[in-house]
């Protein structure tokens, strides 16, 4: 597949003077009409993790000072909300291995106590879960998104390298107890764990977990590992499972790019993320924030904006919330993801946890 190359809005003229008579508080619209109403945020670049397909073994991460503080990830997060953002998803590297890291859930969840913010929520390894369960709950957190490829506890360390898979496990356990919706992120990997593809849907069935298949994506150097043999298209996925399984197609959206089904065998819901084999760009309502306070208004391309300048040279929140919306002018039509032999399988050189998973 061609990743969609059309990223042309209206002309910069017309978008500076959207920018310039927009009022203070009026939500963000990109130059296609979608309205932003999702921030994912990455917390942090570090992870207690090395999974195969998001990051080299020997990482260099990113500099303590270069990283923004908690209060200034506070401070943004709060700039989006107050400019029509309704969902906050934390996300990393690893979001609960950031050092008083349930300080910012606490004071986010303000947002929602308020109203202004309709979902607090994370992406998370689920290393730490056992620990953090019960306060997340407490700071207004009711759903969570955990990253699992393989019930097999020999496959989840050769995936994660340094990965505990009982770990994981009582931190699902943890989840449910403190009465979190738990759902299941499985990256599809060709001859990994494409022989658990039912066992996964089985489980998930017996947890109360909901689940959802990721294609590859093609991010940053991952060192030896190939994408191209790992990468296995959603398409193939989802004509396996139907040998067994009833799928019934869903409206249920949650704002993320997943389309579901429903399992009519289990009552749970299974959605696919197909940044290559069918792209998600037409309804893409999200922005990614980076721990270092740069913005990225589409995963699959380069362009970026700096946020961290602006917020730390003026106490005044005017000029971050000018250059969110300056930012937003730029939001493309779509990503320029692909995957195939003659191009090979890097369309962007940041990792996945650089950006926010």
């Amino acid at each position: 597949m061609d990743g969609i190359s059309e990223t042309n809005g209206p002309s910069a003229d017309n978008a500076a003077d959207a920018l310039k008579n927009a009022p203070q508080n009026a939500p963000i619209i990109d130059p296609f009409g979608r309205s932003i109403s999702y921030l994912r945020v990455s917390v942090t670049d570090r992870c207690d993790f090395r999974c195969v397909y998001c990051m080299s073994e020997d990482m260099t991460f990113l500099p303590k000072q270069e990283v923004l503080t908690l209060e200034e990830l506070d401070r943004v997060c709060s700039a989006f909300v107050r400019l029509g953002v309704q969902k906050l998803r934390m996300t990393g590297g690893e979001p609960l291995v950031r050092r008083n890291i349930l300080w910012l859930f606490e004071r986010l969840g303000r947002h929602l106590e308020s109203g202004a913010l309709k979902e607090l929520t994370l992406t998370t390894n689920g290393s730490q879960l056992a620990r953090y369960a019960d306060d997340l709950y407490r700071c207004g957190v009711r759903r969570v998104n955990v990253s699992l490829d393989t019930l097999n506890p020999d496959k989840f360390l050769a995936i994660t390298r340094w990965g505990k898979f009982d770990k994981v496990m009582e931190g699902l356990e943890a989840a449910k107890q403190a009465g979190l919706a738990v759902k299941i992120n499985c990256v599809a990997l060709k001859g990994v764990n494409d022989d658990e593809v039912h066992r996964l849907v089985e489980w998930c069935g017996e947890e109360g977990f909901d689940l959802t298949f990721i294609e590859v994506m093609p991010m940053g150097d991952i060192g030896n590992e190939e994408r191209l043999d790992q990468y296995w298209p959603l398409t193939m996925v989802r004509g396996e499972l139907a040998k067994r399984w009833t799928l019934e197609d869903s409206d249920y959206v949650t704002g993320g790019p997943a389309r579901y089904v429903t399992v009519q065998e289990t009552g749970r819901k299974i959605g696919f993320i197909t940044p290559l084999t069918h792209n998600f760009c037409e309804s893409c309502n999200r922005v990614r924030l980076t721990c270092t306070g740069t913005l990225y208004m589409c995963l699959g391309q380069d362009d970026a904006a700096d946020l961290k300048t602006p917020m730390r040279a003026h106490a005044d929140d005017a000029p971050l919330d000018d250059a969110i919306r300056e930012a937003i002018t730029r939001k493309p039509k779509g990503h320029d993801f692909v995957i195939d032999r003659r191009r090979g399988a890097k369309s962007v050189a940041r990792h996945m946890s650089v950006t926010g998973g």
